[in-house]
């Protein structure tokens, strides 16, 4: 809550516009708020510079950071975290966040976490989502009812898959060496394959996903947009990709997914497999504490929102042969999601 109360605010717009650092009394003007909460404005940044969300700057005359005037002589940079919450144009915010944090901290989904106890009590938890069980319908029925919510829902998508392919074909272009078509399975906009086909050229990319995504994909990509249901059919291609489609579905029917995805590589076993693109729990021994946190974090709200997960390396496994794979090989990035590449 103290991180959406910055966003209320605006603060990391107002630290950059401040020239990258603000004191508090700046942040107090530019939010437009009284100077009766300045004491409560101070408390909330002493929270999020804990938390690492912003950084402390002491000025030289200021000896005793707890003084009345340091309001004045105290200011907050930001911070990797913050510059991926900024709003404005330009270079410094095209890998922002924004629109994936804020609908997370927003009364819609934070509600229903009052009620889980209550959620895993009931018989029907495995078939019905706490979202559900709240709201009185599933998280995709809410996107699909709503313009709003459904742009949101697309700009969140493409604000984390902006910032998780340039990590992905930058740190790891091997994934994609001898592929020439790739289907990006449940792809929405395109903007993944949109990264691809610009990094390989020579990758004929497609994106499948449902006729009413289909309908609301953007002009002028030079992909090829294909309706589908993938637990149907898949075009065949030499890879498929599936980035952050898998946590949102239970383990069988991750299963079906992976079968119909098998079809459609298993007359290119040479070159063929899949690449997943999702959170693997505690795949590095010596992962940092807030890669660990943002994990268990993330698995409960997909619990919480739609019945999907996040995995261990085990379950995925476990997945992998139930559909009839083989092999499979996990690649770290430098984001919260590894590369996962399975074979038939």
């Amino acid at each position: 809550m103290a991180l959406k109360c910055a966003l209320d605010l605006h603060i990391p717009d107002t630290i950059q516009r401040c020239g990258g650092a603000a004191t508090l009394r700046e942040i107090l003007a530019a939010s437009d708020v009284p100077a009766s909460s300045l004491p409560y404005l101070r408390r909330l940044m002493r929270t999020l510079t804990t938390l690492r969300v912003f950084m402390l700057s002491h000025g030289p005359s200021n000896d005793d950071p707890a003084a009345d005037d340091d309001a004045a002589a105290v200011s907050y940079r930001l911070t990797p975290i913050s510059r991926l919450l900024l709003s404005g144009g330009g270079d410094a915010s095209y890998f922002s966040q924004l629109a994936t944090i804020s609908p997370l901290v927003q009364q819609g989904l934070v509600s229903p976490m009052f009620s889980m106890g209550d959620w895993m009590k009931q018989h029907h938890a495995p078939t019905v989502s706490l979202h559900e069980m709240v709201h009185g319908k599933g998280l995709w029925e809410s996107v699909q009812g709503s313009d709003a919510y459904r742009a949101g829902f697309y700009d969140s998508m493409d604000a984390d898959t902006r910032l998780v392919m340039h990590a992905v074909v930058s740190e790891s272009p091997a994934v994609f060496h001898g592929l020439t078509s790739l289907v990006d399975v449940g792809g929405g906009r395109g903007t993944a394959a949109v990264a691809i086909a610009s990094a390989f050229p020579h990758i004929k990319c497609t994106v499948m996903d449902l006729p009413h995504v289909v309908a609301e994909a953007p002009s002028g990509t030079g992909l090829c947009f294909l309706t589908g249901d993938m637990f149907q059919h898949i075009p065949l291609a030499d890879a498929l990709l599936l980035k952050s489609i898998l946590h949102d579905w239970d383990d069988a029917k991750c299963i079906k997914i992976m079968q119909r995805c098998k079809e459609a590589i298993s007359a290119k076993e040479e070159r063929g497999k899949v690449i997943i693109i999702d959170a693997v729990i505690g795949s590095k021994p010596n992962d940092d504490i807030t890669c660990k946190e943002t994990h268990v974090l993330w698995d409960l709200h997909m619990m919480a929102a739609s019945n999907g997960a996040e995995r261990e390396e085990h379950e995925w496994r476990r997945i992998f042969l139930a559909a009839g794979f083989r092999d499979y090989k996990i690649t770290r990035i430098s984001c919260i999601p590894s590369i996962i590449e399975v074979y038939p």
